[in-house]
């Protein structure tokens, strides 16, 4: 027997074990014991099992390139590296919801088992919502987008994966992004069990908060991996285009980011149920809303590998469905906080709370910057698209005002704050920020006088929190060490970013081998090209040395690759990088013609922008494994 064969097998087998789990988790749910049933774990167990065995026997076909299997035969060739005859798996819409089913099913039997502390019935009712969720992705699956789906007669060779999606950053992009938006399936199944069972407080708040943070980690770990691929992959030289589907990954991260907050404020003050609720709802259907925009093939983007319209409507009719339930429930089990909490204007919870609306503000422009087009393609038959210009002037102005909250927010107390904030070393530390900007303002031609707020405001709360480490350090402070390292990581990235838009340069021209160009007190000289034959490509590289204004000499060398199967060419950056800087070149042929379109880019803090994404997560992970806040 064929591993697809199996593989399919093991797929119809799981869901009728869901089907079963199912039946097992209501008759359990109305017994009296104190813990769920050994039935309910074994079936659990079994659901998991089943999926893994089924996923494993697609990764085995593709390896093996069995393309008896239609998926296999048209994401893969022989002549692929194993490397992407793996990720080849999750490279497509068949396998990529496999994956989905993969970490739905690991999610479900791990919060079954590590939530062993929580009341039988509260956990019982999450696993039944998240076996609902894992019900309707096997008929999707199962109906409309099998894996497993045969070929006859049996080619002899695939067509092969999309040369720009082989790649090492992209091979465990999907997985780590999925790990984010399939994990706020258990808050959304929680939530709502946790409404039924009024179960909303500072208990369930600290247990929920692991399953908060997990999807949190690797969704920015996800959206990082992402981006890093869009640099140099894609040839466009920057850390974020505001591309459709980039979006549709940022929305639930910021959703998820005032969740991460919000539930601390529930922790600690047994306030703000209501709120939490309704974002642990809209994280859920933005990651919903993510697959059925990406898997619809509605969105025009790089990203996107499906376009069939029955399946979007499936996963939009299953989606409407989920979002009609958890209101229901909402609205019928609503907690009712009968307890009066005073919120002082001068209070941690007052800044935690604007900062949320911050973020939903952001999610807003976001989410209209990427829908609006879509309505006005199908109500006006009109195309336009939603750029950077849109983004930047809806949300950067907004920056200043929430990274004054960031800044000031952590050092106030709950409740109420009395004391005077502005300490001699937090004006010491807006002094200096304050002299690093007027710099760059007064004598960088570039830099904008919204961009310099921007940057000392970034810098400010930098050294803000480099002060706390070391007075936590040396002095031995209560302090949340995590938090510090996640906004030591996000005023990081604002800096970063406000050098690489206020300094970098860019240079776009055709050349022809043997001539030089001038610009900005750079020379680039075409010197020579040269080939290369690899297994599943034939290339040209170019040789260009770049003089800087100092008279040192670097050499790059992009390449325009000639793929196989499909026949495809792709231009691939050659990136140089420093501490300081990359830079950052690319060629592309000009058809007839001696020349070629030579792209170059001087980047600054391009690896601080990386490492300040994994500062973010880092402060996340250390959060997961602290005991007390």
């Amino acid at each position: 027997m064929l591993p697809g064969q199996i593989g399919f097998i093991s797929l119809v087998f799981s869901l009728f074990i869901s089907l079963i789990l199912f039946f097992f988790i209501f008759q359990d749910y109305k017994s009296e014991s104190q813990a769920p049933s050994l039935k309910v774990y074994s079936l659990s167990f079994l659901q998991l099992l089943t999926i893994i065995i089924s996923f494993f026997c697609l990764v085995l076909s593709f390896v093996i390139s069995d393309f008896s299997l239609a998926a296999v035969y048209q994401n893969s060739h022989t002549t692929k590296p194993l490397l992407y005859k793996i990720s080849g798996t999750w490279g497509n819409h068949e396998g990529s919801l496999l994956l989905w089913l993969l970490v739905l099913s690991i999610f479900s039997f791990c919060f079954l088992v590590q939530s062993k502390y929580t009341p039988k019935k509260y956990r019982l009712l999450t696993v039944l919502f998240q076996n609902i969720i894992t019900i309707g992705f096997l008929l999707f699956v199962i109906k409309t987008s099998n894996p497993f789906l045969n070929l006859f007669p049996v080619p002899n060779e695939g067509l092969g994966l999309n040369p720009i999606l082989q790649d090492p950053a992209l091979a465990i992009h999907p997985p780590i992004l999925y790990l984010g938006y399939v994990g706020s399936s258990i808050i959304f199944s929680s939530a709502l069990s946790a409404m039924i069972h009024r179960f909303v407080n500072p208990s369930w708040a600290d247990s929920i908060k692991i399953w908060i943070l997990t999807p949190w980690i690797f969704l920015t770990l996800g959206i990082m991996l992402g981006s890093i691929w869009a640099y140099y992959e894609l040839g466009w030289g920057g850390f974020w285009f505001w591309d459709p589907v980039e979006n549709v990954s940022l929305m639930p991260w910021f959703s998820l980011t005032a969740l991460v907050h919000s539930i601390i404020i529930l922790k600690k003050r047994d306030t703000f149920h209501s709120w939490v609720l309704i974002l642990a709802i809209i994280t859920f259907t933005l990651s919903m809303n993510g697959t059925f925009l990406v898997r619809s093939g509605i969105l025009n983007s790089v990203h996107t590998f499906a376009n069939d319209p029955e399946r979007g409507f499936y996963i939009l009719t299953f989606l409407f469905l989920l979002i009609l339930l958890s209101l229901i429930i909402f609205f019928i089990y609503q907690p009712k906080d009968n307890s009066v909490k005073s919120f002082f204007l001068f209070s941690r919870e007052t800044a935690i709370s604007v900062n949320n609306w911050f973020m939903m503000f952001f999610l807003s422009a976001v989410l209209i910057g990427t829908i609006y087009p879509l309505i006005l393609e199908i109500t006006k038959d009109i195309k336009i698209s939603v750029g950077a210009p849109f983004f930047n002037i809806i949300i950067i102005p907004f920056l200043v005002p929430f990274l004054f909250f960031m800044i000031f927010g952590p050092k106030l107390k709950w409740i109420k704050t009395n004391e005077n904030l502005m300490s001699k070393k937090l004006i010491f530390n807006f002094f200096l920020s304050l002299v690093f900007s007027s710099i760059i303002y007064f004598f960088w031609g570039k830099a904008t006088l919204l961009n310099s707020i921007i940057f000392l405001l970034g810098l400010f709360l930098l050294l803000t929190l480099l002060f706390e480490f070391l007075e936590t350090i040396t002095k031995k402070n209560k302090v949340n060490i995590p938090r510090i390292i996640s906004h030591f990581g996000f005023g990081l990235l604002i800096v970063s970013i406000s050098l690489n838009t206020i300094f970098s340069v860019e240079m776009d021209i055709n050349l022809k081998i043997g001539e030089s160009y001038k610009f900005k007190k750079y020379e680039l000289k075409f010197n020579s090209i040269s080939g290369k034959v690899e297994k599943n490509f034939n290339s040209l590289l170019g040789n260009f040395s770049l003089t800087d204004p100092k008279g040192d000499i670097s050499y790059l060398k992009p390449e325009i690759r000639i793929y196989n199967q499909p026949s495809i060419t792709t231009s691939e950056a050659n990136i140089k990088t420093n501490f300081f800087y990359d830079r950052f070149i690319t060629m592309n042929n000009i058809q007839n013609s001696e020349f070629f379109n030579i792209r170059f880019q001087q980047k600054p803090m391009m690896i601080w922008i990386w490492i300040s994404a994994l500062l973010i997560s880092l402060g996340g992970i250390l959060s997961v494994f602290r005991q007390k806040d």
